[in-house]
């Protein structure tokens, strides 16, 4: 398929195999240099650069005094001959490193004003200009890298999932409010004043009544939204690739994720292992104090409840003789070397994961001990804490007391806090499954029970019994992909009996009439034969920025939000005119 059109190639793809050849090139004047004899111009396009000479005693001079007068970032057309660089002037860092363009003619297609910054990739940029003008940062190489590393993977993606007879259906931005553990986003109706839209969070429901439907195999990259508090990893609006199954198992579920996702990364050069490992999440909680462990580095958490129960202090020994309770610790290598000042500082860190304050031991390589709490124990208890964590000098043994789960948090807070404060390496991507989740979760502050996945999440049938007695029993059948340490996609088998569903939905709080006035559509379905179902949705745009070893999620996507949540290229979100706000019967107070 010939893809070309004012150009005969791109910037990226000539080669030694060219040399010779006359070629037409369009593209943006990256960098210029005048050698005074000789005019030397990198052109770049989305695939690649190539350098173009200009020479006055080629072609009677026209196209290097054309040359003389472009300036960066003009849009121009070329054509020319490849020839070979001169040995000592090839570049190994380019692909088209070996060649150059002597151009015949030159047409120039524009003109530009100078850039705001510099279209590199390596800028020191406010971040808040590039997004202002985000039109110039996107022709950036790394952006254009980025933004094709997504597009292959979603291909890839939309490949694996047609051939094993998925249905892409789209479903409903504008829908019917409904709680999914984030705010809604609400649109005005103005045929039916005094009522709303919500944009949605996902197409859970809407898929599941697919599956009622019989469309047995669906898929879909939505777009989905959700009004919560920003974070690099973290937007307003966002993309998932949303698949659902009907007649099927857990296993069925995860088997068949595996095998789209693995030719879906096999797709942009990385190879995910299959089957892929399954921890249950206890597991992942006590040992990583993460239900999305990155397991690439070692700093477990170990479990010291035993050793303390005897203990004279009280803060240790009073958690590890209460029940559910527990006295845990995490061994950060190295970090015994830190001056005083700088650990005591680890506290507020603590703070920010729940811990009320932070116990230490540091272990200094002279073999002295630092620590506030150290005078409180005894011989045994330090040797049994040495052995347990594994001690060398200049180790830092930090703990937590308490709640098992809030525990582990803590200590799963700090754990990545002091990888990235040590260096500890992270080489290659880690991939796996985190499986068995509770069904409910208590949130101390609203004394409330919520659903650790969401409402409509198929519980253990062997716990049905103990959902209204002792719900924090009650597991579920549910499932996470996790990918360096961050939840990368997650699913479950669904809820497909109404009288079940209306059972959890009564422990969460609802009564049947406001499960009927949020949920009855589903309800409704649920009671028309719903065949066992399950699915899965995987967050494309976190994955596309571990893929392109970035640390925000902005840099994979063409039009981002700030942390605030503001547009600022096109200054949104902006006031309306009072005419509009009428028209939705609206006024703001």
């Amino acid at each position: 398929m010939d893809l070309h059109s004012l150009h005969t190639h791109t910037a990226g793809e000539l080669r030694r195999g060219d040399i010779g050849t006359t070629v037409t090139l369009t593209g943006w004047v990256w960098r210029r240099r005048d050698h005074g004899g000789l005019i030397f111009v990198d052109l770049r396009d989305r695939a690649g650069v190539t350098q173009l000479t200009f020479d006055p005693e080629h072609s009677g001079g026209v196209a290097f005094h054309a040359a003389e007068t472009i300036r960066t970032e003009w849009p121009i057309l070329v054509t020319g001959t490849v020839r070979e660089r001169p040995e000592d002037t090839a570049n190994p860092k380019l692909p088209t490193g070996e060649v150059e363009v002597l151009v015949s003619s030159i047409e120039v297609l524009n003109h530009s004003k100078t850039p705001p910054f510099p279209i590199e990739d390596d800028l020191d940029t406010a971040e808040d200009v590039r997004l202002r003008y985000r039109y110039l940062d996107i022709r950036r190489p790394l952006m254009m890298h980025n933004l094709k590393v997504r597009n292959d993977f979603t291909f890839a993606i939309r490949q694996a999932l047609h051939a094993g007879e998925f249905m892409e259906v789209e479903t409903p931005i504008l829908f019917k409010s409904t709680p999914e553990g984030a705010r809604d986003f609400i649109v005005p109706s103005r045929t039916q004043p005094g009522h709303f839209y919500a944009l949605p969070q996902s197409p859970q429901l809407l898929k599941q009544l697919l599956m009622v439907s019989g469309v047995e195999r669906y898929y879909q990259v939505a777009k989905c939204f959700r009004d919560e508090d920003l974070r690099a990893d973290r937007q307003p609006e966002f993309t998932q690739v949303d698949v659902e199954m009907s007649f099927v198992d857990q296993d069925d579920v995860m088997e068949e994720m595996e095998q789209v996702l693995s030719a879906a990364f096999a797709a942009v050069g990385v190879e995910l292992p299959s089957p892929l490992r399954r921890i249950p999440f206890w597991e992942a909680m006590d040992t990583y104090g993460s239900d999305k462990p990155d397991t690439r580095y070692g700093m477990l958490l170990h479990d010291v409840t035993d050793v303390f129960k005897g203990s004279k202090f009280k803060v240790f020994s009073g958690a590890a003789n209460k029940d559910g309770q527990v006295v845990k610790c995490l061994n950060a290598k190295g970090a015994g070397k830190w001056p005083r000042a700088q650990i005591d500082k680890l506290e507020d860190v603590a703070k920010t994961f729940g811990a009320k304050g932070l116990a230490w031991i540091a272990f200094r390589e002279d073999g002295s001990v630092n620590s506030p709490i150290v005078k409180f124990f005894s011989d045994e208890e330090m040797a049994a804490v040495k052995a347990a964590a594994e001690v060398e000098p200049g180790d830092l043994v930090m703990f937590a007391a308490g709640p098992r789960r809030s525990s582990d948090e803590i200590l799963g807070g700090m754990r990545v806090h002091m990888a990235n404060a040590l260096d500890v390496p992270r080489e290659g991507h880690d991939f796996l499954w985190v499986v068995d989740f509770p069904m409910f979760k208590y949130d101390e502050e609203s004394k409330r029970y919520g659903a650790e996945h969401h409402p409509f999440t198929q519980p253990v049938v062997e716990d049905l019994d103990r959902i209204e007695s002792d719900p924090l029993s009650v597991g579920s059948y549910t499932y996470d992909f996790v990918m360096d340490g961050f939840e990368a996609g997650g699913g479950g088998m669904r809820i497909h009996n109404a009288d079940l569903q209306m059972r959890v939905l009564r422990r969460l709080g609802f009564d049947e009439e406001r499960a009927k006035a949020q949920f009855g559509f589903l309800m409704e379905a649920l009671a028309f034969g719903a065949p066992p179902m399950g699915g899965f949705a995987l967050g494309l745009d976190r994955v596309c920025m571990l893929l392109c070893g970035s640390d925000s999620i902005r840099d994979v996507m063409a039009f981002p939000k700030t942390s605030s949540g503001s547009d600022l290229m096109s200054a949104a979100p902006s006031e309306v005119s009072p005419r509009q706000l009428k028209e939705v019967s609206l006024r703001v107070m």
